[in-house]
């Protein structure tokens, strides 16, 4: 069975940068971040691909950062200018087969079958 383990949220004051990890106990063919608020549904935030490109969210592009470390099977979203309303439970999503995930986007992070515990991410106005 696959784990995902996240850490490096925290809380921070609006324009502040944070660093997101992401273990995986093993390869994952495409990896991607979410977050979700009470009240509201999971939001993709960004995400990389099997061939080693990546999409954001509008909300976060220009802000955030997603890169990868195959030989550590982790990956990493680094956060700057951080603003109140990224403030989220931000989740770790993965999969492993290429065929799975040639059917996911950013956009439909719910096509993800493997997911981390989450890290909270607070910003302060």
């Amino acid at each position: 069975q696959v784990h995902l383990v996240e850490s490096g949220g925290g809380a921070v004051q609006a324009g502040g940068s944070l660093r997101l990890s992401c273990e995986a106990s093993e390869h994952m063919y495409c990896m991607a971040w979410t977050r979700q608020t009470p009240g509201k549904g999971r939001e993709g935030v960004a995400m990389i691909y099997g061939d080693g490109s990546a999409d954001y969210v509008d909300s976060v592009k220009g802000r955030f950062t997603v890169f990868k470390d195959n030989a550590e099977n982790t990956l990493y979203l680094q956060m700057s200018s951080l603003k109140p309303e990224d403030t989220a439970m931000y989740y770790c999503a993965a999969e492993r087969r290429r065929e799975r995930c040639l059917a996911i986007t950013v956009w439909t992070p719910d096509r993800f079958n493997t997911w981390g515990q989450g890290t909270q991410v607070t910003v302060a106005s």
